[in-house]
């Protein structure tokens, strides 16, 4: 039986799903893709000026203006979440006494409980709202965007991009310390202007309506959005599909990218991702915080990509998390095992980092703004529209300078021989004995204390 299950392993680890998360990162196949879009762009904006002419100067430029952007969700909206949760049919519980047969009944119950009693989504949205927010038409989708900037004009602009299943929400600790350092046991030095977007499909953000928005053309929007913003010298922030997006802007290198950081790094070399693609073992001269690394990531492939399989493949089936306000939740949490266990913790009473109302903004927005399945699109979009390549956490060839912060419970803890090696200008590394996937929402301090650090070399450049 042991036999036939490694075999099956195998199989399933060849054909790619292995890393669900994304298929297509290699350096040949971003500049292909690259290149494809380039042309795209190219051959429209040869169209617009043969008739520009005809084209009404202030309509054209409505599309690319910076707009302020407000929102508002009902009462009967929110009425009807609470209603929802209150009315949910329950399964029986799972038939073991851990985590391995998915989101436990218990830790469901009591998030639903307090959802559907106490929890107010008022408070969370007057936080939000209390932030400049805007939007901006970029290649046919509107882009919704957080942007605060630091009263010390000196400050060092940066893009910060979340991830799945996160939102901007990810973002909100940050915002302070980093625009106001002087307030926060820093330095004018230390200050930051802040952009956050919002990903296409996720939160406020516009819904794609066609194949095509993928780390490779959100890379360049980014770009093209700091140009707008008038940012002609910045960096770039991100983990989860945030690292994706950092890193292929950092292999597109547009004009004013000084350098990067990930909280999720792409670091696992050739001979390691193939050991792991073939099932196993591990290469026999790993370090000890290699192998650690190397059995985080043999567990997660193994019992963690349930969400990511089913993402890559076939998000439209995922009705029930539209419809289930429960089904979302347990779909969101069901992420990774390490932070699993960290939210199911704060539902214990016993807050990390998080507490209850942090998890429940997040899930709230998602339902309010019905882009449980538009969010989704990305892994697809990312499996099926880039040519085929790396997985991704495989070294991509970055260039530019990189800062790494290394998360104890992360997915996996990426190693500093690792990051030493995938990155050619590794100007800062930090490992943390904490903090799950979620390190600027978790560890706010940790967070901020690393980007202070990380881009000193380059605030000159």
């Amino acid at each position: 039986m042991k036999e036939t299950d490694d075999r099956s392993r195998r199989r399933f680890l060849k054909t790619g799903s292995i890393l669900g998360l994304a298929a297509a990162f290699s350096p040949r196949a971003i500049a292909e893709a690259l290149t494809n879009s380039n042309s795209k762009t190219n051959q429209m904006e040869n169209t617009m000026t043969q008739a520009g002419a005809a084209l009404d100067s202030e309509q054209v430029a409505d599309k690319t203006a910076i707009r302020p952007f407000h929102w508002n969700f009902s009462d009967a909206e929110v009425t009807d979440l609470r209603r929802r949760v209150n009315a949910t049919r329950w399964p029986e519980r799972e038939q073991v006494a851990d985590a391995s047969q998915g989101v436990q009944l218990a830790t469901m119950q009591k998030l639903a409980r307090y959802w559907g009693t106490d929890y107010d989504w008022r408070k969370g949205e007057a936080r939000l709202k209390a932030l400049p927010h805007f939007v901006t038409e970029i290649d046919g989708l509107d882009i919704h965007f957080i942007h605060m900037r630091s009263k010390h004009e000196n400050a060092l602009p940066m893009i910060v991009t979340h991830g799945w299943p996160g939102s901007i929400i990810e973002q909100i600790k940050i915002i302070e310390p980093l625009t106001n350092p002087t307030a926060h046991g820093g330095t004018e030095a230390d200050a930051f202007h802040l952009v956050i977007p919002s990903l296409p499909g996720y939160g406020f953000s516009a819904k794609p309506t066609k194949p095509g928005w993928n780390p490779v053309s959100i890379a360049k929007a980014w770009a093209m959005l700091m140009q707008r913003l008038g940012y002609t010298k910045y960096v770039a922030q991100g983990g989860d599909w945030g690292n994706a997006v950092s890193e292929v802007m950092a292999l597109q290198q547009p004009p004013g990218l000084l350098g990067i950081h990930t909280n999720m790094a792409a670091t696992i070399p050739p001979d390691v991702s193939k050991a792991l693609n073939m099932g196993g073992p591990p290469p026999a001269d790993l370090s000890p915080d290699e192998k650690h690394a190397w059995d985080q990531v043999a567990d997660f492939y193994k019992n963690g990509l349930g969400y990511a399989n089913e993402m890559n493949n076939r998000p439209q089936t995922l009705y029930g998390i539209v419809d289930s306000p429960v089904g979302l939740a347990a779909w969101i949490l069901d992420h990774d095992i390490r932070s699993y266990q960290m939210i199911a913790r704060v539902f214990d009473g016993k807050p990390e980092g998080l507490n209850r109302d942090d998890v429940l903004d997040n899930i709230t927005l998602y339902w309010l703004t019905n882009t449980a399945i538009s969010s989704a699109r990305l892994y697809w979009d990312t499996r099926h529209t880039l040519p085929p390549g790396g997985g991704f956490f495989d070294v991509r060839g970055v260039k530019i300078p990189v800062a790494v912060s290394a998360f104890a419970e992360e997915i996996y803890q990426a190693p500093k021989s690792w990051a030493e090696k995938a990155y050619a200008k590794l100007i800062f590394y930090n490992a943390h004995d904490r903090g799950t996937h979620f390190a600027a929402w978790e560890q706010t301090e940790l967070f901020v204390a690393d980007m202070r650090a990380a881009f000193k070399s380059l605030r000159s450049g």
